[in-house]
């Protein structure tokens, strides 16, 4: 798989929701990421390492909650990491993953409607 960089650099300047038309590179850059959040064993991996004490997880600490191998989860860090959602830290023979919240938060921000927008700031 190739490396599609990171979420801040596959999001496009103009929401899909703003009332103009993306453009096609914009939109296939977008949906690269989004793939990536679309599967459950992602969104929960993205869930469990959130949500440990440290903020951050290794695979072996994953697989158990997840019921899966250890070459699957590590296949679904590295979709994860490509997209720019997790980055990877290499400590000895262990990978350790924790969330990009800005990352997280342009895409959050990139499918917000403007005039949601525009409301949730003023309060």
């Amino acid at each position: 798989m190739q490396d599609v960089g990171t979420a801040e650099t596959m999001t496009p300047a103009i929401s899909p929701l703003a009332g103009e038309p993306i453009k096609r590179a914009d939109a296939e850059r977008l949906a690269a990421v989004l793939k990536a959040f679309a599967d459950p064993a992602r969104l929960r991996l993205l869930s469990l390492i959130q949500s440990s004490p440290e903020g951050e997880a290794s695979v072996s600490d994953l697989t158990a909650p997840l019921g899966l191998s250890q070459p699957t989860v590590s296949h679904h860090l590295r979709i994860l990491t490509e997209a720019g959602l997790l980055e990877r830290d290499k400590r000895g023979v262990w990978a350790y993953y924790r969330l990009m919240p800005s990352a997280i938060a342009a895409i959050a921000e990139l499918l917000t409607p403007p005039r949601k927008r525009a409301t949730k700031k003023t309060r």
